[in-house]
């Protein structure tokens, strides 16, 4: 565990905070600007920039702004991203310092004009503001675990609707000051590590030595047809099911050229016969692989996993390659993921995605990688699909650009790029006492 815990799960150095202030700054200044006369001729029909929160609410997803009357700005449909998924976020966590921060928000795209060419934050005058806004959250945060080692905590981009990463500042940082650097990327390898070494690693010029892919008994089981209430009886039989969702996951480490190290995340409800079934396959299918006792044992627990670890950058095997050519159409590089690492048999495309990858291939962004949005659930683009589906197709509802990042954006599915609370919110369990001690945030 990494402490001060409770500060990083509240506002921490107030980085969201920043990132916020930022995102909708230009927000208000592209508003201000069609009030005042509009004199970069957008069109209030195709204009893309959202607003950001952070803060699940559905009923931000789809509004009405301007509803004041003549002084309260021009009346048009908006939405709300949250902050995880803003394009500021992603710009913060690729930016390489200050200077490019400001050259990759400057390019934000945020609507067209009638004539459907792109009009930009730099256009707006707003790069240099927002720059400013974000001068220190740009700087990677360090904490420690509870026995003293160090770690750097920076971004938080969500793996499922962005590209999942920490800072490459933050990432370069660790480079400097120590030999090995392990850094997350999130969910699953589909979704995380395919958008760190197809997008973060081609910005960063990084070049990864192995991956490890975190592993545990109760997910395989749910991807075995285990309800979640049922997750801590044993069940061989549904455990030796599920086990296709990570074989999955190890051959699509494997199609980057980086030996896998299966980390099995060890759980009180686990029997012995369980933790061997996962350890003799992901050995069976040439994966290192050992178990992770941490949350009991702290850091001696973590040990094997470690070795496995240095075993495999001694061997110094790795021939790190990313997945496609960002020179290819966008369609082919959506088909080339869809294929290659979710196991799809094809992609089909809605009107809208079509007339959208037009568009971003027209305005120069069909030479950047694709981040594909959707469910970190399954392989496919449809949450219920659990283990390895096959035979299924993606769907690709809507592609955007996000120019300052670097990419553009495919929604697939029903993803969300503003979620919903939950019937029964963790909000409602949380309280802090008089002491200062906090309940129902973990």
């Amino acid at each position: 565990q990494v402490v001060p815990m409770d500060e990083i799960n509240l506002h921490f150095t107030g980085d969201f905070h920043a990132i916020a202030s930022a995102h909708n700054l230009l927000s208000a200044m592209l508003d201000n600007h069609l009030h005042h006369g509009n004199a970069l001729g957008l069109d209030v029909r195709r204009i893309t920039w959202p607003r950001t929160m952070d803060m699940n609410d559905r009923a931000l997803r789809s509004i009405v702004i301007g509803m004041g009357g003549l002084n309260g700005g021009p009346t048009r449909e908006d939405r709300f991203v949250i902050v995880p998924g803003s394009e500021v976020m992603a710009i913060l966590c690729l930016a390489r310092d200050l200077a490019d921060l400001e050259l990759r928000l400057s390019r934000i795209i945020v609507g067209l004009t009638r004539d459907r060419k792109p009009v930009t934050a730099g256009e707006l005058k707003a790069s240099g503001a927002m720059t400013l806004l974000l001068k220190d959250a740009i700087l990677p945060n360090l904490v420690q675990t509870l026995e003293g080692g160090p770690a750097l905590v920076h971004g938080g981009p969500f793996g499922n609707i962005a590209h999942g990463c920490n800072s490459l500042v933050a990432t370069r940082l660790g480079l400097g000051l120590a030999d090995i650097v392990l850094t997350e990327a999130g969910f699953g390898a589909d979704l995380g590590a395919e958008k760190f070494f197809d997008i973060k690693c081609r910005f960063g010029d990084l070049k990864p030595d192995a991956a490890v892919i975190v592993a545990t008994v109760r997910a395989l089981k749910m991807n075995g047809g285990v309800k979640k209430d049922a997750l801590g009886t044993p069940d061989v039989a549904a455990l030796r099911r599920g086990l296709v969702n990570l074989e999955g996951h190890v051959q699509n480490v494997a199609k980057f050229g980086l030996p896998p190290i299966v980390a099995l995340n060890r759980f009180t409800s686990d029997s012995e016969e369980e933790l061997a079934c996962v350890l003799d396959a992901a050995r069976s299918w040439g994966a290192r692989v050992a178990l992770s006792e941490v949350w009991a044992r702290g850091g001696a627990g973590g040990e094997a996993v470690a070795e496995q670890i240095l075993a495999a950058l001694k061997e110094g095997k790795a021939d790190f390659r990313p997945l496609y050519d960002v020179a290819l159409p966008i369609k082919e590089k959506i088909e080339t993921i869809a294929r290659e690492i979710y196991g799809a048999a094809g992609v089909d495309y809605s009107s809208a995605a079509d007339k959208a990858i037009a568009q971003c291939e027209s305005m120069g962004l069909g030479n950047t990688p694709v981040c594909m949005a959707k469910t970190q659930y399954s392989f496919s683009d449809d949450a219920t699909k659990l283990g390895r589906p096959t035979g299924f197709r993606i769907t690709v509802r809507d592609v955007y650009p996000s120019a300052g990042a670097g990419f553009v954006v495919a929604l697939a599915g029903d993803i969300m790029t503003m979620p919903g609370l939950a019937k029964v919110p963790a909000a409602e369990a949380m309280r802090v006492h008089a002491d200062g001690t906090i309940d129902g945030l973990f």
